[in-house]
């Protein structure tokens, strides 16, 4: 998890560098301390950072490792039930700016306790590493902890990421928070999401409007996205055959191109061990900005029709020649953005 907390570091810096004031950080899951201790120590503009943990043995360690770093002043640890703990700070003036859940599985039993502990314009940074349910492997599950439909596609990441975004969006709503998402990542076996949120009817209303569906053919693999699907199944506008359907789930953007420049700006000043996997990411990531959702991949479709799988590269220059819009994402190394429809990009790639 080394990567997820180098990239923790830079998100949350550089939203410091935006609100321009010192910020609060608690993590109510944090087993050896090793997160609240990092962010003591390498980000500029921190007050406080508040630990906690069920277990009396991960605090006993956490404790340890805050003095070996020598940040008792700004890191304070507790012994509590997590929602216990997050409930304790939803009232006015005892909220925190940022809040980071980095749990085992799945962050929806700690997502409404956490958005209530918030300040207004405050950082929710959510981890998910139950991707079998999210990917599409296990449906109910998903539906039952996400309120969302997931589907086995080749971008089931991205899913993933809007079904995560999808959940909080709900339950910030019936708080009246809205919720925007400004960036996110997924990295081997979990995804990860930075939302910031904001108080008012007006703001949870927009952040709904957010919501939808993405419908899949598996017959040609079209996909498109749409609002609502007034209960009943959809013919695909290219081949005919019935399309399915993930959601509802996050539409809106998943990047934010200013807050992707700033994390890339903050990782050129850090010596990280990663920090050339995450210049590779961020880049990536700024391009994906203002791209629809959803993306191809390229050996899926030269699978599906019989041919050697091309070179990312010469496909990207193809459809760029052709007027389309097109971009790799961080998502799938073997994987494009573009707005051009199923039936020309298969076209295109037998014409290589």
């Amino acid at each position: 998890m080394e990567l997820n907390r180098d990239i923790s570091v830079l998100a949350l810096q550089s939203y410091q560098r935006r609100i321009g004031r010192e910020i609060s950080i608690c993590e109510p899951l944090t087993s050896s301390g090793v997160r609240g201790v990092r962010f003591a120590v390498e980000i500029r503009g921190v007050a406080k950072v508040a630990v906690n943990d069920i277990s009396k043995r991960a605090v006993n360690v956490a404790k340890h490792n805050i003095e070996l770093n020598g940040v008792q002043k700004r890191v304070k640890v507790t012994h509590r039930d997590a929602n216990c703990f997050l409930s304790c700070h939803g009232k006015p003036r005892q909220r925190f700016d940022v809040v980071d859940l980095d749990p085992f599985g799945s962050p929806v039993p700690y997502l409404d306790s956490a958005i209530r502990a918030l300040r207004n314009e405050g950082l929710l940074a959510l981890t998910a590493t139950d991707l079998a349910c999210l990917c599409g492997v296990h449906t109910r599950a998903c539906i039952r902890k996400y309120g969302g439909r997931p589907l086995r596609t080749e971008y089931c990441h991205e899913l993933a990421v809007r079904l995560v975004a999808g959940c909080a969006a709900v339950l910030a709503a019936k708080r009246e928070i809205g919720i925007r998402v400004g960036f996110c990542h997924s990295t081997a076996h979990y995804v990860r999401i930075y939302a910031e949120i904001g108080h008012g009817v007006k703001k949870a209303d927009e952040s709904l409007r957010n919501m939808g569906y993405v419908l899949h053919c598996f017959n040609c693999l079209h996909r498109e996205a749409v609002t609502t699907l007034f209960g009943r199944s959809v013919a695909c506008p290219e081949c005919g055959s019935r399309m399915d359907s993930a959601g509802p789930l996050w539409l809106g953007r998943v990047f934010d191109k200013r807050l992707c420049e700033t994390m890339a700006e903050e990782n050129e000043h850090r010596a990280f061990k990663n920090s050339s996997a995450i210049a590779k990411m961020l880049s990536l990531t700024v391009g994906e900005a203002e791209t629809p959702p959803t993306y191809y991949v390229l050996d899926k479709l030269s699978a599906k029709l019989g041919l050697p799988a091309p070179s990312v590269a010469g496909i990207l220059f193809a459809l760029k020649e052709k007027g389309y819009s097109a971009v790799p994402t961080h998502f799938n190394s073997r994987g494009i953005r573009t707005n051009v429809p199923a039936y020309a990009m298969q076209q295109l790639l037998k014409n290589q």
